[in-house]
């Protein structure tokens, strides 16, 4: 059963600008819907879906079993050019997917009791628990000051380090509580999501394979390609903005020129600056609220 609601899935579709030949990457599978969608519009065109997580990657085969244009690759979408040489289109839906969250053993989510775990790969060696109760307080302190942008990452590291070992998803809860002023534990949302936040992307390297994965596109990109990316905090859009503003930039020494057919432009033009979901697809779907929309589409013919 496909239980997790994909992001902005047809303004995905739209700023891919699909070709019914076309080349795809579906850089996060999870469970399939977005993958769905690309494939509805290819006829002999191909793609190419990458996940960590196993268990999306069955669950999405049977999804996806009326199509043999897809192949389906267990692996972190940085490793991209290992698989891919050339593409007409990239998607990355950098959310966590719904059974992730929803499904305590997996120990993501701050709202069910689990395990500490919060790997997308399993077979990963590091897991929530080494990171917890593994980790120097000081660098525990900057994971969750700069992974969850968490005010208060050295009261609640200090918590941490006092109450080890901690074992699961609600004693990690209790614990990061501990550490936190009433006024804080009295606003809405959760007190735990930042530092959750924090720890997943430590676990999984999220930061870093975006940013591996971002070096790599430009060379498999085709001409007219498009790259579209979904992000869900702001660590994440600030990444995609500043590479954006890079490929769609030139810096002014390169504008200036004697002759106007020397004057180069950008490589890359932006088909979508940044958009949010519409407040119906919010009101659906309530993961979508925090996530934002970008794209870039290659557009090298104009300095050849």
């Amino acid at each position: 059963m496909n239980k997790h609601v994909s992001v902005m899935p047809e303004k995905a579709i739209e700023m891919l600008n699909i070709k019914e030949d076309g080349i795809y990457v579906d850089g996060t599978l999870g469970r399939g819907g977005h993958s769905k969608k690309i494939l509805e519009k290819l006829k002999t065109g191909k793609l190419y879906c990458f996940d960590l997580d196993e268990e999306a990657i069955e669950e999405s085969r049977n999804y996806l079993k009326d199509y043999d244009n897809v192949v389906f690759i267990h692996d972190n979408f940085r490793n991209i050019a290992d698989y891919v040489e050339h593409a007409d289109g990239i998607l990355l839906d950098l959310g966590v997917s719904s059974p992730q969250f929803d499904e305590g053993n997996r120990g993501f989510s701050y709202r069910y009791d689990g395990p500490l775990d919060m790997r997308m790969d399993q077979n990963s060696t590091l897991s929530a628990y080494d990171v917890v109760n593994g980790y120097p307080q000081e660098k525990l302190e900057k994971i969750l000051r700069e992974y969850g942008e968490e005010r208060f990452a050295r009261k609640i590291a200090g918590e941490i380090v006092k109450n080890r070992p901690i074992s699961t998803t609600l004693e990690l809860v209790d614990v990061i509580k501990q550490a936190l002023p009433t006024k804080v534990l009295n606003k809405k949302g959760h007190p735990a999501k930042q530092s959750f936040q924090a720890i997943r992307i430590e676990v999984n390297q999220e930061l870093d394979s975006l940013k591996a994965f971002l070096e790599e596109t430009d060379r498999i990109l085709n001409e007219k390609g498009r790259l579209v990316i979904i992000t869900f905090h702001s660590l994440e859009d600030r990444i995609v903005k500043q590479y954006f503003k890079k490929l769609t930039t030139v810096d002014d020494d390169k504008r200036i020129a004697l002759r106007p057919e020397d004057v180069r432009v950008p490589d890359y033009r932006l088909p979508n600056h940044g958009e949010k979901a519409s407040e119906e697809e919010i009101s659906v779907n309530r993961r979508s609220k925090s996530a934002i929309i970008r794209g870039v589409e290659k557009d090298y013919g104009k300095n050849r």
